[in-house]
């Protein structure tokens, strides 16, 4: 997770949620129509899935755009979760998509149609152009957003099972085999619940502010415990402020006392160059055995036996 999008970057990632909004909006009424006509259960559940992109790029966007605006005294920290709450709202309505296509897929199985197999094949083979185009407009930033990322994946997806339906137009075409077409659909499900449940997962441990992946909060304190004159580290918190910024705070116990800028301003930079952990709160302890610190007890990432143990005056 890296510390936000630069400002060109950000710019360029708005655009492409704007054409992806419009190029989905018009995939979603053409395969909604060509499933219609067709009578191909494959089409209408690409048209689902390309239908709740269409609502997942207007969350993501709209969170990112949120995400830039500035703090106040009633949000210190702005809008930034705004882009966690997005993906999980963005992750969650998936699954339930997934679960109505699933049903519909199964009863088309267990009684299938004929379907108008060039229809199928046209209508699918422009979405699969159109996605795939979407998909490469987030290619620059998906690696430092999980939004992005996510908008990524769908469209990448999307392409993908569409060139399945295809493919499983081609196929009944040539073999008569109209059970294919929701089998197709059933694929496409899921296809979307493997690329939802990571998303899912992620977006859910960091809108409880769990330690975003790839921050291994071990490393992190021994690095703060290592620093010169500090002889315990507590009190220590990770966690993502937005999908692309990640905050820490934490006690340091120095016993000669004195604030050291020098040592407060390098730890900062090495954080934010190490770790990727751009926000950082630091207090500094004398470690004062008649003014215990009232939350000592380190976290328990770490063995307690190889830190030093502080006791608490009752």
């Amino acid at each position: 997770m890296s510390q936000g999008l630069p400002h060109t970057s950000a710019t360029r990632t708005s655009r492409a949620f704007l054409i992806g909004i419009a190029l989905n909006l018009v995939i979603v009424a053409g395969e909604a129509a060509g499933g219609w006509i067709g009578n191909s259960t494959a089409l209408i559940a690409d048209a689902g899935h390309n239908l709740t992109d269409v609502l997942s790029l207007i969350l993501a966007g709209g969170a990112l755009w949120l995400a830039r605006r500035p703090s106040s005294e009633k949000r210190t920290y702005g809008f930034r979760r705004a882009t966690i709450l997005a993906s999980l709202a963005n992750a969650i309505f998936l699954v339930i998509v997934s679960v109505l296509l699933t049903w519909e897929g199964i009863a088309r199985l267990l009684a299938p149609e004929q379907v108008n197999e060039p229809i199928v094949i046209a209508v699918a083979a422009v979405a699969a152009v159109a996605n795939g185009f979407t998909a490469w407009l987030f290619v620059r930033d998906q690696s430092g957003d999980i939004n992005v990322r996510g908008a990524f994946l769908h469209m990448a997806s999307d392409a993908a099972l569409s060139l399945g339906v295809v493919a499983a137009g081609i196929v009944i075409f040539f073999t008569g085999w109209s059970w294919l077409d929701p089998a197709m659909s059933l694929v496409i499900v899921a296809a979307i619940v493997a690329v939802t449940w990571g998303l899912l997962r992620e977006s859910f441990d960091l809108s409880l502010d769990a330690v975003p992946t790839g921050i291994d909060t071990g490393a992190v304190q021994a690095y703060l415990q290592a620093q010169p004159g500090v002889c315990e580290v507590h009190h220590l918190h990770v966690w993502a402020m937005s999908t692309t910024e990640i905050a820490l705070t934490a006690h340091l116990v120095k016993p000669d006392g004195g604030l050291d800028d020098a040592l407060l301003a390098r730890v900062e930079r090495e954080l934010a160059e190490r770790f990727g952990i751009g926000h950082v709160a630091l207090q500094l302890e004398r470690g004062d055995a008649d003014n215990p610190c009232d939350v000592a007890a380190p976290i328990q990432t770490l063995d307690r036996g190889s830190l030093p143990t502080r006791h608490h005056k009752k």
